[in-house]
């Protein structure tokens, strides 16, 4: 049973008329809470308050030791926390517990591993010519904003903010409208955690208005946000048009080519946690599956079990036993059926209609929220909108092919890249086909698997630089030389007095 709904204002900031927009629970079509608005006024005032958190040096200039210390802290306590904040994301989101649970459950390893980064950070010497010694070491940017989306609220929050704060700068995270809450939720763990009022700023709000506005502000330096590709090309021209940093994780259609040499149980459990974990609601989601012609009977009879298995196996989100949830509203599902009814090739073997009557799991009634089962269309062609647009939502299609090369060509027959997926139990095989598919990232028989020091991002229409790992840190942060001239007086009158008598050559530069 979903808790009485709850307010949530933005005490910190000051008083504006603001109109609260209110969060439901899409399994149940329940309101859950009422959250204000971030108006205008708020966004300077919030932009206005971080810089000034930025210029005082209380987080900026603090001691690598001091911060490291914070982001261990804010680590332990959300793992204390995190049964607290799995509840809230299956309320807001609809997704799975488990699912969640395991999920929060990883979040403090990113917050464990920029501390470490803080306290292993070393600048260096760069071999500058004469006698000079050119120290390089790394500054924070300033004030950054990151726009977050629903399918993962703290997660995909949590690997932006911590490579942030970790490199001294003020933190303003716009999430999600449909699920704002685990990470006003959050935001109290950083206080208690010691990071300084001003550094890190929950703002709830729309996209169009308080995203582009945050986005546009003339303070922020830098922009990072997870969603669509048409929304990333919208905001790009935005923050380019202040000079600012962008960093942007957009849409996928991850391609998972399933070889006749792969061992096949093993493909059909991976293929099936590629295509339905999140209920198919994430960026590397396995959504379009290349099968070869000899393993693709035997493949699809184990694979369509396994869907029926899942399918059976949906119940409550908070059922502990429930094996995928909801989507994250009734108009996205409403996209998502209209994209399937709408096709133009291809077979619906399992799916393709939206959940109605009661779980056989739990008896949970699914008719009153956004429950979509897990589809599969087959003998899809390639220029098809469902091979080529992303869906977002338990829906796959699936091709065959016969030779690497055309298994290859149609991973590659899409304009997004950012994750793909191989099963083979040719390891030359899996080096020249993850070589060939053009992704950022490819997993080999396994799928989605994160680590903190894992660089992530796509190629082609998926994006703009990475997160993770030092890579995030760098981009979080500016080089900054400091060059020392270490020649004795003497020999800087004689050598660096460019305008002396005598036309003597003199270095420049």
């Amino acid at each position: 049973m979903s808790p009485p709904i709850r307010h949530y204002r933005l005490l910190a900031l000051p008083l504006a008329k603001r109109v609260p927009f209110t969060v439901y629970n899409p399994a149940t079509g329940e309101s859950l809470y009422s959250v204000d608005t971030a108006t205008a006024e708020d966004v300077d005032a919030s932009v206005a308050r971080a810089h000034a958190a930025y210029k005082s040096g209380v987080w900026s200039r603090a001691s690598l030791l001091t911060r490291s210390t914070v982001l261990s802290r804010l680590a332990r306590l959300l793992e204390q926390h995190t049964p607290a904040i799995a509840n809230i994301e299956t309320l807001q989101t609809g997704r799975a517990l488990r699912e969640m649970t395991a999920q929060i459950g990883r979040l403090p390893d990113w917050l464990h591993y920029y501390a470490a980064v803080l306290r292993t950070y070393q600048g260096f010497v760069a071999p500058t010519q004469g006698k000079l010694l050119n120290i390089v070491h790394r500054v924070p940017l300033g004030v950054v904003a990151q726009i977050t989306p629903f399918n993962h609220p703290v997660f995909i929050a949590v690997k932006k903010i911590a490579p942030a704060l970790a490199a001294g700068n003020s933190v303003i995270v716009k999430p999600s409208e449909l699920a704002p809450i685990s990470l006003l939720e959050f935001s109290k763990l950083t206080q208690e955690a010691g990071v300084p009022d001003g550094v890190f700023t929950v703002l709830p709000g729309y996209g169009h208005t308080t995203g582009k506005q945050l986005a546009s502000h003339p303070l922020v330096r830098k922009v990072d946000i997870t969603a669509g590709t048409q929304t990333g090309r919208a905001l790009g021209a935005v923050v380019g048009a202040n000079l600012a940093a962008f960093t942007a994780e957009l849409g996928g259609k991850a391609p998972i080519v399933v070889f006749d040499d792969a061992n096949l149980a093993l493909a059909v459990n991976g293929v099936a946690f590629a295509s339905f974990i999140a209920s198919g609601q994430t960026c590397v989601s396995g959504t379009r599956i290349i099968v070869q012609e000899k393993i693709y009977n035997k493949f699809m009879q184990a694979f369509l079990d396994k869907v029926e298995r899942i399918r059976r196996g949906m119940g409550e989100p908070s059922n502990p036993q429930s094996s995928m949830g909801s989507v994250i509203s009734n108009k996205h599902l409403e996209r998502i059926d209209r994209m399937i009814q709408n096709r133009k090739s291809g077979e619906i073997v399992a799916g393709g209609k939206r959940m109605t009557g009661k779980s056989a799991l739990d008896n949970f009634d699914f008719s009153s929220g956004s429950f979509y089962p897990p589809t599969v269309i087959t003998d899809v062609d390639t220029k098809d909108e469902i091979w080529q647009e992303e869906i977002f939502g338990p829906v796959v299609v699936v091709n065959k092919f016969r030779e690497e090369e055309d298994g290859v060509a149609l991973a590659n027959a899409c304009k997004y890249g950012l994750g793909a997926g191989i099963w083979t139990s040719d390891l030359s095989r899996a080096h020249r086909v993850a070589d060939a598919i053009e992704a950022g990232l490819v997993w080999v028989n396994t799928h989605h698997r994160n680590d903190p020091s894992s660089p992530w991002g796509g190629m082609k229409e998926s994006g703009i630089g990475r997160e993770n790992g030092l890579e995030a840190f760098a981009a979080y942060s500016q080089s900054k030389s400091v060059i020392f001239n270490t020649a004795t007086a003497e020999e800087s009158r004689v050598t660096d007095d460019w305008f002396a008598d005598g036309g003597d050559v003199k270095r420049y530069g």
